[in-house]
């Protein structure tokens, strides 16, 4: 079942780039508008590397969900900063392996909220669910998805590419006050930018979203990055680039490394 979005949204403003329909755009889907691609044209001279590096992503998240599904034997998704819709959602990819999957989307962009409605059908067995609200409110957050998600069992925390939009450090204390509030046994899934192959161009990105959006973001470190886990166990293997992360077996070696570092940690 799907059920109806709990919603705040307002009038979707076509003038101002937001980092969803850009990353839809790197994905190759048809939901952004002319400002939207031409920021997103822009960060690719700026950042060559960022097309792959979104899709990589996108493939993480793919392993990720399948690991956690399928042989962990998480139930429950909670997926912050969830984007538009493409293509692997992460209730298609958990529900192609256990149809009962419950899934709770959360963003706060209103045209995410439209296509929201329209796309994100979950299962006969399962449940789908989209939150209109922000990363900046852990606390609304998780008093929406406590209304579809059960506390008592596991949860996944999926925060992919969204915490480098809080700037300063009360991003540590907002992925600490989801992290508290689940059960033992439950899993954060994280990824965001960070400055591995080209980290001048990664740099240059940032400056020139800065410039023309609404909605900054920040470079950290693998430093910076790994104070997310603190308190959790840190699967192998640890934070890496991406498409490092148990990649499926090629007949080449490991697949080359992205501006772009993940892991998956369990919660004792």
């Amino acid at each position: 079942m799907t059920d109806g979005p709990v919603s705040n949204a307002t009038e979707i403003d076509d003038t101002v780039p937001h980092s969803a329909r850009i990353w839809n755009y790197w994905l190759g889907g048809k939901d952004f508008y002319d400002v939207d691609r031409q920021v997103g044209d822009e960060i690719a001279r700026t950042n060559p590397g960022i097309v792959d590096t979104a899709r990589a992503q996108r493939a993480f998240l793919c392993r990720a969900v399948r690991h956690l599904a399928g042989e962990v034997g998480i139930r429950q998704f909670l997926d912050i900063g969830t984007g538009l819709p493409t293509v692997d959602n992460t209730h298609e990819v958990a529900q192609r392996i256990v149809p009962e999957a419950r899934v709770i989307y959360v963003d706060h962009d209103p045209l995410v909220l439209t296509h929201a409605r329209a796309l994100l059908t979950s299962s006969p067995e399962g449940v789908t669910h989209y939150l209109d609200a922000d990363l900046r409110e852990p606390d609304t957050i998780l008093q929406g998805a406590a209304e579809t998600l059960d506390f008592d069992r596991p949860v996944a925390l999926m925060l992919l590419g969204v915490v480098a939009h809080l700037t300063d450090d009360s991003a540590y204390d907002v992925v600490s006050r989801l992290m508290a509030a689940l059960p033992s046994g439950s899993h954060l899934v994280f990824s965001d930018s960070a400055e591995v192959v080209n980290p001048e161009a990664v740099r240059a990105m940032v400056r020139q979203w800065n410039r023309t959006s609404d909605n900054p973001r920040v470079n950290r470190s693998r430093e910076q990055i790994l104070r997310f886990f603190d308190g959790l166990e840190i699967l192998e293997p640890g934070l890496v680039s991406v498409t490092r992360w148990r990649p499926e077996a090629l007949p080449f070696g490991e697949p080359e490394e992205v501006d772009n570092v993940g892991a998956v940690a369990r919660k004792a």
